[in-house]
């Protein structure tokens, strides 16, 4: 069910799965590690302490036909968190209601059958009211080829921050967390310098 509600977003949306973004500097702006939330624990996360690394944001859920992405999601963190390379899930029940759990279940949910240990974010609102402000800069940051804005379309959407701290892609929920598609893009930011303050 997952699945064919997305493809038939998809076909409305026409954007593709991948698409790299660069935009002028605008110092008025926000960037997207200009952000606190609040994490699965309830503690502050300051998403400026990611600054100079290449940061992956998903939104998750437990219960869609995506989930089995957290393996793949947790695969990815193991093998490049050394190379610089943070990965956020950020629990949504935004879609189909498919993360109904509390933040208490939803940890349990994926350290244990998971084994997740990259950071988990506080569920959110990432569409719609109440929408989380970093959400509102990833999706003006890519806009499909008609400049058109368009809004997170389901769940295991991905959005990859470079270590310049802008958004340098965004990938759909049907790509694969170690696919070629998105390894190629962290590989690409990885391999670039660390900006200098």
């Amino acid at each position: 069910m997952c699945r064919g509600i997305f493809l038939g977003l998809t076909l409305v949306l026409g954007w593709g799965s991948a698409v790299s973004f660069s935009w002028a500097e605008d110092k008025s702006m926000p960037g997207p590690l200009d952000f606190k939330l609040t994490d699965i624990d309830g503690k502050e996360f300051d998403l400026s302490q990611l600054k100079g690394k290449v940061v992956l944001i998903v939104n998750v859920a437990s219960e869609c036909g995506y989930t089995p992405q957290y393996e793949g999601l947790q695969e990815l963190y193991k093998k490049y968190e050394k190379a610089g390379l943070v990965v956020i899930g950020i629990p949504s029940n935004d879609f189909g209601r498919q993360e109904p759990g509390s933040n208490e279940e939803i940890k349990k949910f994926c350290t244990t059958r998971y084994k997740v240990t990259f950071p988990m974010m506080a569920k959110a609102v990432v569409r719609g009211e109440g929408q989380l402000p970093l959400y509102k800069v990833l999706i003006e940051a890519t806009p499909n080829e008609k400049g058109q804005v368009q809004q997170v379309a389901w769940n295991f959407e991905k959005f990859l921050i470079g270590r310049d701290g802008r958004v340098a892609g965004r990938f759909k929920s049907a790509v694969d967390p170690e696919s070629e598609e998105l390894l190629k893009a962290i590989r690409r930011e990885l391999d670039k310098p660390v900006p200098k303050n």
